[in-house]
């Protein structure tokens, strides 16, 4: 079992924009007013390839999917929220909130995956529970320790408890479970994707356990962090806002590890912070500005880490 991985998807947009559908329960997503939808997917396509490109040169492979202009999937930019891929042969298909995001699932992708010589052995599908109005947002909500079998989710109405539980007695991960708020228009609000203010590293977790009101549970995360072997790095809400949670270790030519993250990320880390990250890896940053100003989302989000056999 590995928590780092060399082989990313990430898809390409044709029609990145503002999501209406997400704005409900993400208050990271901002109008860039006076700029064209065309205009705005331009300048997310630019930002998408030269984060790719910075991948690519350090040696990490990234299987590029173009996006479908026949469906309207302005989110389809974060693969992680609908599919998993797990060293067993396994890929997880995910409930996902905004009806239009369910139409980034494409079966199709498997097959470009299987003609690079990745092994799929079982495709387990939760997306049936959106019947019912349940989620699970695939690595956005789940932030998986791998190797020592914890998994962290951070409840919300894209984060249902009963099929976070189920999922983890599938995979035979231990649930840790919390709820974390942070202010909007000076009200609490549930963080809606646990990968905004925690990531887990091979020896290290980002984490902003301020977040996690509840004393109780706020220990307990941290426990469990520790308890793995993890350096914890303390981040603070403004960091989160500027997605210094939204990291994802992976590894390049010679297993040389990479923190991936935004520049507007890497800007709002102190020196402390970024030294104890360096430990551990090298920081790549991209400027991901227009991504993450009208998709609420970053870096991780970008990158469904793929942990499948090959042949």
């Amino acid at each position: 079992m590995k928590q780092v991985t060399d082989s990313v998807l990430m898809i390409r947009p044709v029609a990145f924009r503002m999501n209406e559908q997400t704005t409900v329960n993400n208050y990271f997503q901002e109008e860039l007013s006076g700029m064209l939808p065309a205009a705005i997917n331009a300048k997310a396509q630019q930002e998408f390839d030269a984060l790719v490109s910075q991948l690519q040169e350090v040696g990490v492979e990234v299987v590029v999917v173009d996006d479908t202009p026949v469906t309207d999937t302005p989110d389809s930019i974060f693969p992680n929220n609908w599919i998993s891929f797990h060293d067993n042969g396994d890929v997880v298909l995910y409930p996902m909130f905004a009806e239009n995001r369910r139409a980034e699932r494409r079966e199709d992708i498997l097959d470009i995956l299987e003609e690079k010589d990745f092994v799929i052995e079982n495709v387990v599908d939760f997306t049936s529970a959106e019947e019912e109005g349940i989620f699970l947002e695939g690595t956005g909500s789940v932030v998986l320790d791998r190797v020592n079998s914890i998994a962290y989710c951070a409840l919300s109405p894209r984060a249902n408890e009963e099929l976070f539980i189920e999922f983890c007695e599938d995979f035979d991960y231990a649930p840790v479970i919390f709820e974390a708020f942070h202010t909007v228009d000076g009200r609490k609000e549930l963080v809606y994707h646990t990968n905004v203010m925690m990531s887990v590293g091979e020896h290290f977790a980002v984490i902003c356990a301020d977040l996690i009101e509840d004393k109780q549970e706020r220990k307990m995360v941290l426990e469990n962090l520790r308890a793995s072997g993890k350096e914890v790095v303390l981040i603070n809400e403004q960091q989160v806002a500027h997605f210094a949670g939204n990291v994802l270790e992976v590894s390049g030519t010679n297993d040389k590890r990479y923190i991936v993250m935004s520049t507007a990320a890497m800007e709002s880390l102190s020196a402390v912070q970024k030294k104890q990250l360096e430990k551990y890896g090298t920081i790549l940053n991209a400027n991901l500005q227009t991504i993450e100003s009208c998709g609420g989302g970053s870096a991780r989000c970008m990158m469904a880490e793929i942990f499948l056999p090959r042949d």
